[in-house]
């Protein structure tokens, strides 16, 4: 189960060339454009990159990891925010929570792409956001065997219901938005 989770450690996660290729700005005000975002849900927070990005900008971050050495790390950096342990697959909050749910980086690690994207779907109040790999062979990040084609995360959105994405082609990176 959860073969393609990330195992490495804080600062791989936080090394600058990283940081760079996630355009993290760039990508979290993709997510909050035309919408009056008090809360966000990041799934997979991991050290709370994004968590820490969308703080700057919202009311309140709540994120959520399995890894208990991450949830510390990503208190660290963000003291005011709220870190639960979960699965993208079992989210352990409410119905209708937060006004933009986050995944970046976690879908492609999801045992099953389809509950995933319907248990953010129940949380979420107005958005989800999902940021991944784009499909094809690169030095950085997961191996091509562990990404996902676009047609296969457009086919489980649709599944549950999101309908009419937003696709943003970064330099590194793919944002689809999902309005709920």
């Amino acid at each position: 189960m959860h073969e393609r989770r990330f195992t490495g450690d804080v600062e791989r996660l936080r090394a600058p060339e990283r940081i760079a290729r996630l355009e993290v700005d760039r990508v979290v005000n993709l997510c909050l454009e035309g919408t009056r975002v008090d809360n966000v849900l990041d799934v997979g927070t991991g050290s709370g990159i994004f968590a820490e990005a969308f703080f700057r900008s919202v009311k309140s971050v709540t994120g959520i990891d399995p890894n208990p050495e991450m949830l510390k790390a990503a208190k660290a950096f963000v003291p005011s925010g709220t870190f639960l342990r979960g699965t993208v697959e079992d989210i352990p909050l409410e119905d209708n929570s937060f006004d933009i749910v986050f995944m970046g980086h976690v879908l492609h690690e999801s045992d099953d792409i389809i509950k995933a994207l319907a248990e953010a779907q129940r949380v979420a109040r107005q958005k989800v956001c999902i940021l991944e790999w784009p499909y094809k062979q690169e030095e950085a990040g997961p191996p091509l065997e562990h990404r996902l084609k676009p047609n296969e995360i457009l086919s489980a959105a649709k599944h549950v219901g999101f309908s009419s994405p937003e696709i943003t082609q970064l330099h590194h990176m793919v944002l689809f938005r999902f309005t709920i």
